[in-house]
């Protein structure tokens, strides 16, 4: 697992991470349904603040966005 920064990735590659992440996740925004717009503006903010973060995994060759959780248990396992 590679951790991607956010800021080294054109914007078109940022888009479509972000869109593919939102569509293949399937992510739950609340009581309200948001348009894609808006919520690839709420995943870019939490990019930008470091609350989840890119990472590329090279044996399945795709990446995806997680949490710093997430990030720190994949990490741990990647380890032992």
């Amino acid at each position: 697992m590679i951790e991607v920064p956010h800021t080294l990735l054109s914007h078109d590659a940022l888009r479509g991470v972000i869109e593919s992440f939102i569509l293949r996740e399937g992510t739950d925004y609340g009581e309200h349904e948001l348009d894609l717009e808006h919520k690839v503006r709420q995943i870019h903010e939490q990019l930008k603040k470091g609350d989840i973060t890119i990472v590329f995994d090279e044996s399945l060759d795709s990446c995806s966005i997680v949490t710093r959780v997430e990030r720190d248990r994949l990490k741990r396992a990647a380890i032992t």
